[in-house]
């Protein structure tokens, strides 16, 4: 029997960056869009669906039958998604959606979540060790889905993964996030403003997380796996390198924006999980994935 893999979120930030992957690995992909999609590639094949609509969903498992999901796909939008109330929605579309996917037949799922799970201010997350205890309505949805997966996952004997993500950087992420926001001035001849820097923060490129994801979808472990890189950077650093390899150093005003109250000083991954029992490792560098980052974006501006 083929493996055929249900893929959620393919257009997002880590979306788009699975879908080759998924084909090298052997899954014939299967994606959802609420929008229609006219492009084809050998790699993943289309299928309009509105995830928050209970009847669109089960029609599309009932046509693909997929026996893995990765399920990538929640409310995003940078600036709203830690207090909005599509929270909620997307909770229940989530469950919603292992439902039907269990179903259909469906032998494995894993899901993403997110480190706001944690009660950060232990600063080091550890998925045996560190509590659950989200300080934001996103972190609160994401907690209590991955609870209920868990559950559901053992009652039905399917096998399961929650990849709690960390931070996150790369190609063709949103213009206002930190490290294009810092791109995006210094390129423009502009000054790049920016907190102390002091905060320590676990950052992995956006293709070793997608990479991560699959390799945990291959995989027979279960339950909660952190996807970072276990090596902490502070916020100073990461801006350091970029605007050295710009050579814009005398451009970035630390301490220019009031940090938030609530901001954590350390948000750092204990990665021995995905190390040890998935058995992935990261390939990019963040010195080597800054630069390809600074790169892509140099390439859209000269356009």
């Amino acid at each position: 029997m083929s493996k055929r893999v249900l893929l959620t979120g393919a257009s997002g930030f880590i979306g788009r960056h699975c879908a080759a992957p998924l084909w090298a690995a052997g899954y014939e992909v299967h994606a959802v869009s609420s929008q229609p999609r006219t492009e084809t590639t050998p790699e993943m094949r289309w299928h309009r669906s509105d995830l928050l609509d209970h009847a669109q969903v089960n029609r599309v498992l009932t046509e693909v039958k997929p026996t893995h999901l990765l399920h990538l796909a929640w409310y995003a939008v940078p600036g709203k998604y830690t207090i909005s109330p599509e929270n909620l929605r997307w909770c229940q579309a989530s469950l919603e959606l292992l439902r039907a996917f269990a179903e259909n037949g469906g032998q494995r799922a894993v899901l993403a979540g997110s480190c706001f799970e944690y009660d950060l201010s232990y600063g080091y997350c550890s998925e045996e060790l560190t509590p659950t205890r989200p300080a934001t309505l996103y972190g609160v949805c994401k907690s209590g889905t991955e609870q209920v997966v868990r559950g559901f996952s053992r009652e039905l004997g399917l096998s399961s993964a929650w990849g709690r993500i960390f931070y996150l950087y790369g190609p063709e992420e949103a213009p206002a996030r930190l490290v294009p926001s810092v791109i995006l001035s210094l390129l423009r001849g502009e000054r790049a403003r920016c907190t102390h820097g002091r905060q320590l923060r676990d950052f992995l490129h956006v293709q070793d997380v997608a990479e991560a994801f699959i390799a945990l979808l291959n995989s027979a472990v279960a339950g909660a796996v952190n996807i970072g890189s276990g090596e902490p950077v502070t916020i100073r650093s990461l801006v350091g390198q970029i605007a050295r390899r710009l050579e814009a150093e005398d451009r970035v005003d630390f301490g220019a924006i009031e940090s938030a109250p609530s901001d954590p000083p350390a948000v750092i991954a204990n990665a021995q999980k995905l190390r040890e029992q998935v058995g992935w490792a990261p390939r990019w560098t963040l010195d080597e994935g800054l630069a390809s980052t600074i790169r892509w974006w140099q390439e859209r501006i000269a356009r």
